[in-house]
């Protein structure tokens, strides 16, 4: 019971898990606590996916539970996608107990070091007069910047042996620093020259809550925008320097937003992401690169930087702002009003070309009668395009784009936002493909009364393996032929409405346009559990 009063002292009210054996005195007790919430999930990938969602959200510490070596095996596919992300999971299970160590007995294994690569760190209890002080550390740790998932191994003897530790909130180091005057005039002075500024923001921004300074300082410098390992809207979708996600695939992409700038901002991120990256330096000879971020491995971790700050993105911004004013020139100000101008109408120009697939059908009619606060988990991929051109981003913590590489976190992330944020229309896209690794969230919701949406972009293949192997072979001279059989979902063919019915919630096949308004009012009234299959056979890139 120890255990339930300290998260409880530290404002933890739910835990997502899958129970086991050795859990199960400590699942016990928490019969005793009416305001702490089990969510039951039927599979710990599951889980995981749900209190990713639900610690995005809110930017709280977010307790998930496993069960020994087979339930954290079963989410560490996940929980990668948590430490990609920084989101500040607590991660426990369970096991036999440190009198079994020696006996090499069912389901024993080294839960730490299988812990270990997917967190910022792991541990395991050892002796129960240090419990809590344990758990204390693992959310200071998961909590502070950079912010990510630590994991704790709970024997069972620990969790069975009295415990009269006293129970106190956990001590968050605050981190809103700034650097001293003379860096931030440092960096300031190398990019107020620029002609050519690009600027690359990640989820540092939004942990800082740093964006009207982004803002304030790529619009000084008339900078394009590019979003860099990064899931929320740092800019509004519609604002003319957002340029969007610069992609996680391959480094030729990265290089060309880059080639030709005279100066790099880069903010709560690193440089670069991709899978396949340049393994050269992308930044032209003579630019100079300023780095902000709290986490100081990532500042140079890949290619030197001329000023690397070790800070806060919010007030540095804001401070470098302040110098940017005093050191830019009417003649600077004015080209950088006109480099905007030139990208607002360049975007008129992009949004005025037609779209008649079913999914811009659908989308357009979600965007114009869904309320200003939408909150969106966008795991549709090669359909994501299309998601941002119509419901358009704005509100910082109201959009939540998949990130780390795996599959699975679209519906159960939808979940774990619709937890935090009760009173708000909340929609989840997957595709046919993603979908399929999480399904079982939809269960989750309706046990625990969680009326989120969710929306299948149904194209009946993992389109996006389609259009990375024209890429492979296109690199390799080799000539197009058709696809590998592999990436074809289309038979037998799945039946989203009859797989969400078996599962507790609602749902309708949308493969038409006259039947766009019915689902999109469903979604906006749902008072359970909806899903639609939407057809996106006909969304096709080049």
């Amino acid at each position: 019971m120890a255990i339930i009063e300290q998260f409880l002292a530290d404002g933890i009210t739910h835990m997502f898990g899958n129970p086991g054996t050795v859990e199960q005195g400590f699942l016990d007790a928490l019969e005793q606590f009416p305001d702490f919430h089990y969510i039951l999930t039927l599979q710990e990938t599951v889980a995981a996916g749900i209190a990713d969602g639900y610690a995005r959200a809110t930017g709280r510490p977010t307790v998930l539970q496993l069960h020994s070596g087979v339930g954290l095996g079963n989410g560490i596919g996940m929980m990668y996608q948590s430490k990609r992300g920084h989101a500040p999971l607590v991660v426990i299970a369970g096991e036999s107990g440190i009198a079994y160590d020696a006996m090499d007995a069912q389901m024993a294994a080294d839960l730490v070091a299988m812990a270990r690569p997917v967190t910022k760190w792991a541990t395991r209890v050892v002796d129960p007069r240090s419990l809590l002080r344990v758990l204390r550390r693992a959310v200071k740790i998961a909590m502070t910047p950079p912010r990510g998932p630590v994991f704790v191994a709970l024997p069972m003897d620990i969790l069975d042996a009295p415990n009269d530790e006293p129970v106190v909130p956990t001590a968050i180091p605050q981190t809103r620093t700034v650097p001293t005057p003379d860096l931030v005039a440092r960096a300031a002075a190398q990019l107020a020259p620029a002609r050519r500024p690009v600027v690359l923001v990640g989820d540092g921004v939004s942990v800082s809550g740093a964006e009207p300074e982004l803002a304030r300082v790529a619009e000084k410098l008339g900078a394009d925008v590019w979003f860099v390992d990064s899931s929320e809207a740092h800019l509004p979708a519609d604002h003319p320097l957002a340029r969007g996600p610069i992609g996680h695939m391959f480094g030729p992409v990265s290089r060309a937003a880059v080639a030709d700038a005279d100066a790099v901002l880069i903010v709560g991120t690193y440089a670069f992401p991709e899978v396949f990256p340049d393994l050269e330096s992308p930044f032209a000879p003579n630019a100079a690169v300023v780095h902000i971020d709290l986490d100081d491995y990532e500042i140079a971790k890949n290619h030197p930087v001329t000023t690397g700050l070790v800070a806060d993105p919010k007030p540095t911004l804001a401070a470098i702002a302040d110098v940017l004013d005093r050191l830019r020139t009417p003649e600077q100000d004015a080209e950088a009003r006109r480099r905007v101008e030139q990208r607002r109408a360049e975007r008129a120009a992009a949004l005025a070309a037609p779209d008649e697939t079913l999914i811009a059908v659908f989308l357009a009619e979600l965007a114009r009668r869904a309320p200003a606060d939408l909150m969106v988990f966008d795991e549709a991929l090669t359909a994501s395009p299309s998601i941002v051109r119509y419901l358009k981003p704005r509100l910082p913590g109201h959009y939540f784009l998949t990130r780390g590489g795996s599959l699975g976190v679209g519906f159960p992330g939808a979940v774990g936002m619709k937890i935090a944020h009760p009173d708000k229309t909340v929609v989840g896209f997957a595709g046919d493909g993603g979908s399929m690794y999480t399904y079982q969230a939809l269960w989750t919701a309706v046990r625990h009364g969680v009326p989120a949406s969710f929306v299948v972009c149904n194209n009946h293949r993992y389109e996006l393996l389609n259009l990375n192997i024209d890429q492979y072979w296109r690199e390799r001279g080799i000539e197009r032929h058709p696809y590998p059989r592999s990436f074809d979902l289309s038979h037998p063919e799945i039946d989203f409405v009859g797989l969400a019915r078996a599962l507790g919630a609602d749902a309708m096949r949308v493969d038409k346009p006259d039947q766009v308004p019915d689902a999109v009012e469903r979604i906006l009234t749902a008072q359970r559990p909806f899903l639609v299959d939407l057809l996106t056979d006909d969304l096709i890139r080049p």
